[in-house]
């Protein structure tokens, strides 16, 4: 039932709750309103079913299901406010900050009420940003010293094979072992990419892209 799924839920139980929850979303298929009060009541009561299951989703970070969890509640009403809400953290938990903001600045233009948790959502997001172009300039701290033909220098010598193509497969090594000890593996493999677990450069390269191109180094072979 519901309060199972709830109480599931609040003890930290995740997939149980979601479980719960996806049985009676199966239940619903075989409801039929019988007018238009009952079918919006029956709408309304689906919707939470959803936006429940993305809740779950999204505590055991598992972000693009939690996002596909969303859409369906926003596929038939696309101004509903808490699954904007939710897709939206969802979004900015995965690293994508422009879908996040995209959804966070709808919620106000939907339903004014919503604006304190939008711009607290807001802020978060900054934050969220900041912290991950920090780690990106942490993480390349070296490269910034350099000009941009001697990073060209660096791609050439990769390609033959030299000593900085073994460097560069070391970068990415520890890349990747930094990025287990900090995050979920879940997490990680529903990040930007499906295909594969892309690590902390995969996270931050949005931010990473950025402070290259500003630099002028919009092509980087050594990532």
């Amino acid at each position: 039932s519901l309060s199972q799924g709830n109480r599931l839920f609040k003890e930290g139980k995740f997939e149980l709750a979601k479980a719960k929850y996806e049985k009676l979303l199966r239940e619903y298929n075989h409801v039929h309103p019988q007018d238009d009060e009952e079918g919006k009541i029956f709408a309304n009561s689906r919707s939470s079913l959803h936006l429940n299951v993305a809740a779950c989703y999204q505590k055991m970070g598992e972000y693009r299901k939690s996002i596909e969890a969303c859409n369906k509640v926003l596929d038939a009403n696309p101004v509903h406010v808490k699954a904007l809400y939710r897709r939206g953290m969802s979004y900015m938990l995965g690293g994508d900050f422009d879908d996040a903001k995209n959804d966070f600045e709808k919620m106000v233009t939907v339903d004014k009420s919503s604006e304190p948790d939008a711009t607290a959502a807001l802020v978060k997001l900054k934050q969220k940003e900041q912290e991950i172009e920090k780690k990106a300039r942490k993480q390349f701290k070296g490269l910034f010293d350099k000009k941009p033909g001697e990073i060209s220098e660096v791609g050439m010598e990769s390609k033959n094979g030299g000593d900085t193509a073994g460097s560069g497969e070391a970068v990415t090594s520890r890349d990747r072992d930094g990025s287990g000890k900090s995050s979920p593996p879940s997490a990680e493999s529903d990040h930007a990419f499906d295909e594969e677990k892309p690590g902390l450069i995969g996270r931050i390269w949005p931010s990473a892209r950025r402070i290259f191109s500003s630099l002028g180094l919009n092509r980087c072979t050594i990532l």
